[in-house]
């Protein structure tokens, strides 16, 4: 009896995701049945029982548009596009058309049908994410395993991942190491070794390896989850040529009933026309005239638009972004952690005479082995990168400002500023090089051995490989390009020579990017800011259009932006202003068609050209045919 329940069950539910899916079709599948039905009997001379099926076919192709249209006028006092074709289709039937009325009546309800279809595929570009979103988590508790909801992960958790299984948390890797696909977040294609240390993201999935996952965010503030949220708020707002457009189609159709019941009332008088053809005209004014092409004609293109750029790391935090970014004239780029890496690296090493590169290497990256400092992590990262062997280093010391100071091998040893190294002599040849470095932006750091200067070592903040290629394409769409940073001018200049970069502001605090914004807006149009930190959230609020770094950006960054960038990848920039474009593009000529098909409707209605099917072909082909056009952005 249960497992018979059960069946059931299973069944019900089958069923009501097939109707779900496809209940348009099959409405219109069935009105279509009953209308040639009705007119099988109409030729046969059985004129009452072909009432009776156009009847049908009229109730159950009409009757959700009716009750729709019905909802909209007592409820919110409009009237509505599914009315005013009901009405037609009625008032066709009132004067003996049973059949224009039913076919009319079948193409708005197939019409109907196809664009549920249309719609509902960009929408499933957009929400695939959120199948990423796993469900279930095994977390250690005093080295037991308790599978719990994922939801329920708070800070400092450990987390085992086994291979193959999905990451349900973003946080730090404490043990293992494997090969991570992380193309749910960033739209890498390629998985990326992950080991000690390393950070990975919930929705990520993981390869060959287990891991164990320190979670370093609850499950709400995850980066998963912020992008769910930001594609959520980018489906709900509306763009302001879609507000527009709502507006002005509750004043155009109250204009189109009004102009339906004149012409069903002058003609007679003016132009002795028979009350049959007057009625019969005004019906197809009613079809022809009614604004769904024009309705239709922003939606479908800003939803595609945003879905095509989710595919490919650009997320946008709604369809208003979208259509702005395509009109900006200026790209604004923070210059620590957007055009460059954000880390520092080793790019110069000259050592003394008597050592080798190797040697200074080792000795530098020896003595800052145990300090977490930005440049010292460059010199240990530099160490590490060529398999440089380190030495035991002992009392090391920092002193504030200026570097550390320690035994290394039993040997003492000082790394910093030229003034911590009080012993050592340095002549004017050097100098001059350590001058030369400076000027290329670049942090010179000294190491002293048992009194004696041993060598220089040059640390920079390198320019993300992509960013010249990024600035090249912007100037190449005649985008004009300027650098904000708060670093000296001689590091901003050398960056922006790499880059690409000629208009430079160094120096800058937050108020005076946010000032530069706003002049750089007041003289040449709409502006966008890409930024990554909290510092750039003055300028990135005040931007025309604020671009965020997904995986380097703080929370203020990523809350403040208006795009994000999941990729870190600035070359999404000159995308991202392209399809802006050309979303705007093809709004301009949806409506342009959707205005030009009306007019050449109604004019041709009352030339007499055309009959109530005729008009409903072209009508629901022209709103159709927008649709379509919108869904190219999808490619």
């Amino acid at each position: 009896m249960g497992e018979t329940l059960y069946v059931n069950e299973n069944k019900d539910a089958s069923w009501k995701a097939v109707w779900e899916k496809n209940g348009g079709i099959l409405i219109a599948a069935a009105c279509l049945v009953l209308i040639v039905l009705a007119w099988s009997l109409e030729r046969n001379g059985q004129g009452a029982w072909s009432i009776v099926f156009f009847v049908l076919a009229y109730a159950v192709g009409g009757y959700r548009k009716a009750w729709e249209g019905l909802e909209t006028l007592i409820k919110e006092k409009d009237l509505d596009v599914d009315l005013l074709m009901v009405v037609a289709a009625a008032g066709a039937a009132s004067i003996g058309y049973w059949l224009d009325g039913a076919i009319l009546i079948f193409i708005f309800c197939l019409s109907g049908a196809l664009e549920d279809y249309s719609m509902e595929k960009t929408n499933q570009d957009i929400a695939a994410i959120l199948k990423y979103r796993p469900e279930e988590a095994v977390r250690l508790q005093d080295g037991v395993e308790v599978r719990i909801k994922a939801s329920e992960l708070q800070k400092k958790d450990l987390v085992l991942v086994r291979p193959g299984e999905r990451i349900p948390c973003d946080g730090t890797i404490v043990e293992g190491s494997s090969a991570v696909d992380q193309a749910t977040i960033t739209g890498e294609s390629i998985p990326l070794d992950k080991t000690l240390n390393d950070t990975v993201f919930a929705g990520t999935m993981n390869g060959q390896g287990a891991l164990r996952v320190r979670v370093t965010q609850a499950a709400e503030d995850t980066l998963l989850s912020r992008i769910i949220h930001m594609v959520q708020e980018a489906k709900n707002e509306l763009p302001p040529s879609q507000l527009f457009v709502e507006r002005f189609e509750g004043i155009y159709a109250k204009s189109v009933v009004v102009l339906a019941l004149l012409l069903m009332v002058l003609p007679p008088y003016l132009l002795n026309w028979s009350w049959e053809a007057t009625i019969y005209r005004a019906m197809i004014f009613l079809v022809v005239a009614s604004p769904c092409a024009l309705v239709s004609s922003i939606m479908p293109a800003i939803l595609s638009g945003i879905s095509n750029a989710a595919r490919k790391g650009v997320l946008f935090k709604g369809g208003v972004h979208l259509e702005q970014i395509g009109n900006v004239n200026t790209v604004v780029f923070d210059k620590t952690g957007t055009l460059t890496e954000g880390r520092p690296k080793v790019t110069d090493i000259r050592p003394a005479q008597g050592l080798t590169e190797v040697e200074l290497l080792r000795l530098a990256a020896s003595l800052e082995n145990l300090s977490m400092h930005p440049i010292a992590r460059a010199v240990v990262d530099k160490a590490a990168e060529q398999g440089i062997a380190l030495e035991p280093a002992t009392a090391m010391q920092a002193v504030t400002g200026m570097g550390v100071s320690g035994l290394v091998n039993g040997k003492s040893c000082r790394l910093g500023k030229r003034s911590l190294l009080l012993e050592a002599a340095m002549d004017q040849e050097l100098l001059s090089e350590v001058k030369a470095l400076e000027a290329e932006g670049k942090t010179v750091v000294f190491v002293e051995l048992e009194g004696r200067y041993a060598g220089i070592l040059a640390v920079q903040d390198t320019l993300r490989s992509n960013a010249a290629v990024a600035v090249k394409q912007l100037q190449a769409m005649n985008k004009r390009v300027v650098m904000l940073t708060g670093d000296a001018t001689p590091t901003a200049e050398a960056i922006g020579r790499q880059a690409g970069i000629e208009e430079i502001y160094a120096e800058m605090l937050p108020d005076g990017k946010l000032e530069v914004i706003r002049k750089l807006t007041e003289k040449y149009g709409k502006v966008a800011m890409v930024g990554d930190g909290v510092n750039d959230a003055p300028a990135l609020a005040a931007s025309s259009v604020g671009i965020a770094m997904g995986a380097a950006g703080s929370d203020v960054a990523l809350e403040t932006a208006n795009v994000v960038l999941m990729t870190d990848d600035i070359a999404k920039i000159p995308y991202a202003i392209s399809l802006g474009s050309r979303t705007s593009r093809v709004i301009k000529q949806n409506i342009t068609f959707a205005l030009a098909v009306i007019l050449i409707l109604v004019v041709s209605n009352f030339a007499g050209g055309i009959n109530l099917p005729s008009g409903v072909v072209s009508h629901e082909g022209s709103t159709l045919a927008v649709i379509l056009s919108g869904l190219r952005l999808l490619r």
